[in-house]
């Protein structure tokens, strides 16, 4: 028999034999996948169950773990105040966080962003960035230099990591979101002390944050924002799940202005994207955004604690972003 067949039988026993990997049966099964010592076709069969049964925190804990190793250079370079997970993809609303990351890099903390895109109609990070003519790295160590010279790096998970980007392209083929999706936002290459997340579907933030704490992460913030991604939703109410100095904890923050009082636009203008982050255009829905966005940043980062003060100086940060910017050339 396989040696990897052990793994798929755990998974695949029929609903009353079937059960959860440990955190190492998880880690051993995608050391086996990163070193490809399994077939094609047990590749999809252990993914397909684990999307059936549902992944764990001590799963994603254990895959993490195992693909972190397979990263060439994992923690090492410069390492960044945040590590941001963007690979939702934006199709109701521009993807305002992209404005609250640059504004967070602008204040001193820098940001390593990694995430994917895809052929569809949502916007992804690449696309955003290139509206503000900046690129994206080429692999982990032009990452690390470019938070080294401007506090901003975007790095596609195919550059990162060449297997979890193939790994998540079994949706493509299966039409199934895969456990990969959940593992690649914990990733974090270069070991930041913060790590932001979004997800879609509520129940897997308290999976990230449960996965997080059995990893050791100093601090995370996780939260269901706009598309998936790491964006408040400004007319609603947001539940955050964190790890603060190792301690796990929950919150929820009420809206920022009353429910239903925006209209989703006709299209996603790349060019009022890039108007609004140079001051030229006023966006009420997009400014609330990523003032909400930096504010849960604020939080993660401990800087303040409560959603007022939060809020505050988040907004103070927005409305003198380019002055920052102008203060640090000069200087």
């Amino acid at each position: 028999m396989h040696p990897f067949a052990k793994y798929i039988q755990i998974l695949g026993k029929g609903r009353n034999g079937m059960q959860s990997l440990t955190r190492e049966q998880a880690y051993e099964a995608m050391q086996m996948i990163a070193c490809y010592d399994v077939e094609p076709e047990q590749i999809g069969a252990f993914l397909m169950l684990m999307r059936v049964k549902e992944e764990t925190a001590e799963e994603i804990a254990g895959f993490t773990q195992a693909l972190r190793e397979s990263l060439p250079g994992y923690g090492s370079g410069s390492q960044p105040a945040v590590d941001w997970a963007a690979y939702a993809g934006k199709r109701r609303q521009l993807p305002w966080f992209v404005l609250a990351a640059l504004v967070m890099a602008g204040r001193g903390y820098p940001v390593l962003m990694h995430g994917m895109s895809r052929s569809d109609e949502r916007v992804y990070v690449p696309l955003a960035l290139d509206a503000l003519d900046m690129d994206t790295a080429g692999s982990l160590q032009e990452a690390s230099e470019q938070i080294k010279q401007t506090g901003f790096s975007y790095l596609p998970v195919s550059k990162l990591s060449p297997l979890t980007a193939e790994l998540l392209t079994t949706r493509e083929i299966f039409g199934l979101r895969p456990p990969l999706h959940t593992v690649a936002r914990m990733l974090n290459p270069l070991a930041a002390p913060l790590s932001v997340i979004g997800v879609f579907h509520p129940n897997f933030a308290e999976i990230h944050q449960q996965a997080a704490a059995l990893l050791e992460q100093p601090n995370l913030l996780v939260c269901k924002g706009e598309g998936g991604e790491f964006e408040r939703i400004p007319d609603r109410s947001v539940a955050l799940y964190g790890i603060s100095d190792g301690v796990c904890w929950q919150d929820s923050w009420d809206c920022l202005y009353r429910t239903g009082s925006e209209v989703k636009p006709d299209r996603l203008n790349l060019n009022h994207f890039r108007a609004v982050w140079e001051g030229e255009e006023e966006d009420r829905y997009g400014e609330a955004a990523v003032v909400g966005t930096l504010a849960m940043l604020i939080k993660g980062l401990g800087l303040e604690t409560e959603a007022t003060a939060a809020h505050r100086m988040a907004q103070e940060w927005w409305l003198n972003r380019h002055y920052v910017d102008q203060d640090r050339e000069a200087g």
